[in-house]
């Protein structure tokens, strides 16, 4: 592990909204008691072709005994799920590619992404839409996909929370504006169990999860191309607090592969 990465395994934070890493003591991470920049003038990130640093992409990384492996290429990834955000406690610390964190910066961390990469995230609650740079490794949490930067969170509306359902697109340089965003149409979240092109296997997941007294999942043919999956679901999702919670009792019943989608409210 290089020395940037065994850095960020000892002092990752636990942040004001996901643990990162082992606590770093007493001092707790937030937001800036003043604010010397005017957020809503910052401007996004400009996706451009940049060198990928060995220091922020080794092979594989370990962090509180699990093993990252990077990605090779950040082409096509588009998932849904939980952000969170860091903030003061590690302004100014080396990030994952030796660069110091700037929390005024339209910038994330990411646990397999190739640094840097940059992505759009849309807040799926608001549809406010951003794109940032990830030049960091983390948030270490089996259910968050991305740690923003203070000033990306605050733009996104998430600040306050701490935490806010997303999307999160990679892009390619040429992508920086006309990359495809959600919809504005109003959309609920929910938590996705399997899918299965055998409407009986869906069935008996169904079954499953009703017996250990669960929410009521929901089965959902989706079509296309001819053929037809059974999505299995629960939700829709009211909060985080809610999606951790059922995450939890999910794993007590040994599901763990969950995936966040969204689907139209209408349907």
């Amino acid at each position: 592990m290089n020395k940037y990465l065994t850095a960020l395994a000892i002092a990752l934070l636990a942040s004001c909204s996901t643990d990162r890493g082992p606590d770093l003591g007493s001092v707790k991470d937030g937001a800036p008691l003043e604010i010397p920049v005017d957020i809503d003038a910052i401007p996004d990130a400009v996706p451009r072709f940049e060198p990928r640093t060995s220091a922020g992409n080794p092979e594989s990384y370990e962090v509180l005994g699990k093993t990252y492996k990077v990605q090779k290429s950040s082409k096509g990834y588009v998932k849904q799920g939980i952000a969170s955000w860091y903030g003061t406690k590690f302004h100014g610390q080396h990030t994952a590619n030796g660069e110091p964190y700037d929390m005024f910066a339209m910038s994330a961390a990411h646990k397999t992404l190739p640094i840097p990469t940059y992505a759009r995230v849309t807040n799926l609650g608001n549809k406010r839409s951003i794109v940032v740079r990830i030049n960091d490794r983390g948030p270490f949490h089996d259910n968050r996909i991305i740690d923003l930067s203070y000033v990306a969170a605050a733009k996104l509306g998430i600040e306050k929370s701490g935490t806010g359902f997303v999307e999160v697109r990679a892009l390619e340089p040429e992508q920086s504006s006309q990359a495809k965003t959600p919809g504005t149409r109003p959309s609920d979240i929910y938590l996705q169990i399997g899918a299965f092109s055998d409407p009986n296997n869906a069935l008996e997941l169904k079954n499953k999860l009703t017996v250990h007294h669960l929410p009521k999942p929901r089965i959902k043919p989706y079509t296309q191309k001819d053929v037809t999956l059974y999505k299995v679901q629960l939700g829709p999702l009211v909060s985080v607090e809610d999606a951790d919670a059922l995450n939890e009792k999910l794993a007590a019943i040994g599901i763990t592969q969950t995936r966040y989608v969204t689907e139209n409210s209408r349907n």
